[in-house]
C-alpha cells in the first residue's frame, strides 16, 4: 500500500473518534492490556517463537492455519519480516472502537535504523486481547 494511501487511511480512522459512541469510564479497557499483547507478539516474532506468536493471534488466525509454524512462515513471507527483524518498538496513537476493539499504532525501528509504522487491529476475546490483523508500511526517514 503506498505510504500516502496508508497515511490517509490512518488519519481517517483516527478522525472517527468524535463519531464513536461515548463509553462509560468503567467499561473502558486500559491501553496496557492490549499493548502488552502486542509487545509479547512482537517479542515472540523476534525470538522466532512461532507457538507464542500464534497464541496471541485472534481466533480467526487460529482456525485459518493448521499450526503455529505455518502461521509464522506465512506471516514472515507475506511482508511482515520487518516486525521480526525490528530492534525496538513504541506505541503511538490508538483508537478505541468499542470496549472490546481498538486500533493501535506501533512504530518500529529496524536494526539498520529504518522505520516502519504498523497499525494493529485488536479485539478482546474470551481468552483476552488478541491480534486480528496488522497493516505495515515503511515510514520515511531513519531513526536516530
Amino acid at each position: 500500500m503506498p505510504a500516502m494511501l496508508f497515511r490517509n487511511l490512518l488519519v481517517a480512522l483516527l478522525l472517527l473518534v468524535p463519531a464513536l459512541p461515548v463509553f462509560a469510564e468503567e467499561q473502558l479497557p486500559s491501553p496496557d492490556q492490549w499493548q502488552a499483547v502486542i509487545s509479547s507478539q512482537i517479542e515472540a516474532f523476534r525470538a522466532h517463537d512461532a507457538p507464542a506468536a500464534f497464541g496471541l493471534a485472534g481466533a480467526g488466525f487460529q482456525t485459518s492455519f493448521p499450526n503455529a509454524e505455518v502461521f509464522f512462515s506465512t506471516i514472515v513471507s507475506s511482508g511482515y519480516a520487518p516486525i521480526m527483524e525490528s530492534a525496538s518498538h513504541s506505541f503511538g496513537r490508538f483508537q478505541l472502537l468499542s470496549p472490546v476493539a481498538v486500533i493501535q499504532q506501533v512504530d518500529l525501528v529496524g536494526r539498520s535504523q529504518e522505520r516502519y509504522t504498523a497499525i494493529y487491529q485488536m479485539t478482546e476475546e474470551a481468552v483476552g486481547w488478541r491480534v486480528q490483523g496488522v497493516q505495515l508500511v515503511k515510514a520515511a526517514g531513519m531513526a536516530i
